[in-house]
């Protein structure tokens, strides 16, 4: 398992620097582009060949797909002007936002709603119940950085009085489905993790009914946004906006599991701000 990190950090920094760099540079003649570490770089970007050849022929240029190791990391690499374009969690959004110039330009819409929520799930073996009953157990999140698997769960469980390290124990396991197969699995009593994911994962049969449940749903939340750097030139924002507004050939939405993309702006994110300063989490900081 350590190999296979080792060896995703090495193809996301190849990935990086394969281009050359010209910081501040609104014209370039090759778009990065980058997509949520939430799989393996070479299943993202083969999953997302088909975006690559729909903004190459609407932009006029060449597209390169990145995939960094983490949340983290892309912020990075966006702060460092080694990312034209990027795909960000909401929560990522935000703490890239405090550290980046960049600007939030659509957002993913299904079935005409551009928001998502958050669940918290426990296995059904555990005796766990509602909320209150974690006390005292193993809460599995995923990046410290996921909106819907870190910071919308550990808020719902500060609204029932319950604080990490202090009522119950917290790990960090890295993602979405691995949230669900620790709690399925018994590692974790209790988890938190994206609605929306939770049940793709029952649909495929990797989760089971008599194994997982969710005990808790959280209020509606704006859904991820494509952002770009705020230095590339207008006329080139504006056809990258409108490209993405544009879409609607299902294969290129297919691994979004999205109807289109939606105009956003940076004001839609408050409401995740305000979500951190109640857990006093410093964004410039993590």
């Amino acid at each position: 398992m350590q190999f296979r990190h080792v060896l995703f950090a090495l193809l996301g920094l190849l990935a990086l620097n394969s281009v050359a760099f010209a910081s501040g540079e609104s014209e370039p003649q090759t778009l990065r582009v980058a997509l949520l570490p939430d799989e393996s770089p070479s299943v993202v970007i083969k999953n997302n060949e088909n975006l690559k050849n729909y903004l190459q022929e609407k932009l006029s240029r060449k597209v390169e797909l990145v995939v960094t190791t983490d949340y983290s990391s892309m912020i990075e690499a966006m702060r460092h002007g080694r990312l034209d374009l990027a795909y960000f969690g909401p929560l990522s959004y935000v703490m890239a936002k405090s550290k980046c110039d960049i600007e939030p330009f659509a957002a993913m819409q299904k079935k005409g709603k551009a928001t998502y929520r958050s669940v918290v799930i426990t296995h059904v073996g555990s005796g766990i119940e509602k909320l209150a009953d974690i006390k005292g157990h193993d809460m599995a999140f995923g990046d410290i950085a996921s909106t819907s698997s870190h910071l919308i769960p550990k808020s719902l469980l500060l609204n029932d009085g319950l604080s990490a390290g202090k009522d119950y124990k917290e790990h960090f396991v890295g993602s979405h489905d691995a949230v669900a197969m620790n709690v399925q699995n018994g590692n974790a009593q209790a988890g938190g993790m994206s609605e929306p994911i939770f049940h793709t994962m029952m649909e495929k049969g990797l989760l089971k009914a008599d194994k997982v449940k969710i005990i808790a749903t959280s209020k509606d939340f704006p859904e991820y946004p494509w952002t770009m750097r705020a230095g590339l030139s207008p006329e080139l924002k504006n056809a990258v906006k409108q490209a993405f507004l544009d879409m609607k050939d299902p294969a290129v939405l297919k691994p979004f599991k999205a109807d289109g993309f939606v105009a956003i702006d940076d004001k839609a994110y408050d409401s995740v701000r305000e979500l951190a300063k109640i857990l006093n989490l410093n964004l410039e900081k993590m």
